[in-house]
């Protein structure tokens, strides 16, 4: 129930269609597979760290452990796009299924309060300003009450996050049901749309498309920090990571084959497309359902994103690698609530302004280059301390060359995050030679103040420098 309430959210109600109507059509449900897989290498790593070392927590706290400040600091920054920079696209997704859900009790948003205010060129890969001003006040507001309720604090019971779970799963099978009745089978044909050039359709699609909806997955290593409190620890955090990956794979594949089978998956580059997939169905009923459905789950996605940002931010500004204001905590609520509420402005501007596309290739960068990171913590740590207690080590096994172990599912974690971040990287490139540089500016912009914050604060503020430590 944790693996499948924290990874269920944003990729299946809202980068689904996205994915499928710029890069590749029917094969979608190859491209979460490829994703699908990205994941599971990188969550025996996660399983393998997270009953081994003395944290708990996040990828940050295992680097700061395993390769010291940098390796933490590096994390810590990429870990804010998987998690806090992710917030935005869920909230992108939340304002358009809200949207439809008040539209559906007479209530009309217009667009200039309900879309992102730069938007994508289409087959471009660049953003330009829409006619007219327009500023997404629904997601914005979605942020503010989430922010609100984190500054207050917030008790989450296992029993709550379960009932959430079968709310979005029983809507996601309600649809796929109702689905059934409605299919075309012919939009399913071609599998594999023809090659257009670039990444748009053909083999570079497919896989184009598994690195936008990567981030999909990401929740999953709520399992592995969790490891902690499993009773056995070799059985049940295997068990908790494959069973949960094969049950959200299950359900993706099932949806995803659904709703092209519904509408023409040209027509699905929007921020709801289950209720365009709906809405095709010409079942009212069936709306409200998914509406509400996709609402509640991608608020309590948006809450426990949020959350775990903040706490991320917490133990870096705890370690002296932020400043003091993301750490200070209230008097009566006992939450970071200075800190939460910057961050919340933060997501806010970049949910509010950021098209859902760029943001979400954002995120599966900064979430495979950790990934990445949390592979490479495994085979450092083999080899610095070999003699140290796992109840849980990775499968596979592993060689040696020159005497360094190298181990084959950490090794093949890696390679899948490199096949990950390839095509977004190879897309900027390509929008930049294409007089689109965007993209790549905000990428090199968000690396530049990783470093000058490094530079010029965190080396001499953390707490290896009090010590006067290297």
């Amino acid at each position: 129930m944790l693996g499948v309430g924290s990874t269920i959210g944003a990729g299946i109600y809202v980068m689904t269609g996205t994915a499928a109507a710029q890069y590749a059509g029917p094969s979608i449900l190859v491209s979460f597979v490829i994703a699908a897989l990205a994941c599971l290498f990188t969550a025996f790593s996660y399983g393998e760290l997270s009953s081994s070392l003395p944290v708990s927590g996040s990828a940050y706290s295992y680097a700061y452990v395993s390769m010291g400040e940098r390796a933490a600091w590096t994390v810590g920054w990429l870990l804010l796009l998987e998690y806090g920079i992710s917030c935005a696209a869920v909230a992108s997704g939340l304002s358009g299924y809200a949207t439809s859900l008040l539209s559906s009790f007479g209530y009309h948003v217009p667009a200039s309060l309900s879309q992102a205010t730069f938007q994508t060129v289409p087959g471009s890969g660049g953003m330009a300003i829409t006619s007219g001003w327009r500023f997404d006040f629904v997601a914005t507001l979605a942020i503010a009450v989430v922010t609100a309720c984190l500054v207050r604090g917030v008790q989450e019971s296992a029993r709550v996050n379960t009932i959430i779970v079968f709310i979005k799963v029983g809507v996601l099978f309600l649809f796929v049901g109702c689905g059934l009745f409605a299919l075309h089978p012919a939009y399913w044909h071609p599998f594999i749309p023809e090659y257009r050039g670039g990444f748009q359709y053909g083999i570079p699609g497919m896989f184009r498309a598994a690195s936008v909806i990567f981030f999909a997955y990401v929740g999953f290593e709520a399992v592995s920090t969790a490891s902690a409190e499993a009773r056995n620890p070799r059985r049940d955090v295997p068990i908790g990571i494959i069973g949960s990956l094969v049950i959200c794979t299950i359900v993706y594949v099932c949806v995803a084959s659904i709703l092209i089978g519904i509408v023409p998956y040209q027509q699905l580059n929007v921020a709801d497309p289950l209720s365009i997939a709906v809405r095709a169905m010409k079942q009212p009923w069936l709306a409200l359902f998914v509406n509400m459905g996709a609402t509640i789950g991608l608020c309590s996605v948006l809450l426990g994103l949020l959350y775990g940002q903040t706490r991320i931010f917490f133990a870096m500004s705890r370690d002296g690698l932020l400043p003091p204001v993301f750490s200070y905590v209230h008097k009566r609520y006992h939450t970071p609530w200075t800190g939460t509420i910057l961050l919340g402005v933060i997501v806010a501007l970049a949910t509010a302004t950021l098209p859902i596309d760029v943001i979400s290739d954002l995120v599966s960068i900064g979430t495979a280059a950790a990934f990445g990171i949390v592979c490479f913590t495994v085979i450092w740590q083999r080899n610095m301390h070999p003699d140290m207690e796992r109840s849980f080590s990775v499968p596979l096994g592993g060689f040696r060359i020159r005497g360094w172990w190298i181990g084959i599912t950490p090794l093949l974690g890696m390679l899948f995050c490199v096949i990950m971040i390839a095509p977004l990287f190879a897309d900027m490139i390509r929008a930049l030679l294409h007089g689109n540089p965007v993209p790549a500016l905000l990428l090199i912009a968000y690396a530049g103040l990783g470093f000058a914050t490094y530079w010029y604060y965190s080396r001499h503020n953390s707490t290896f420098a009090r010590e006067g430590k290297d």
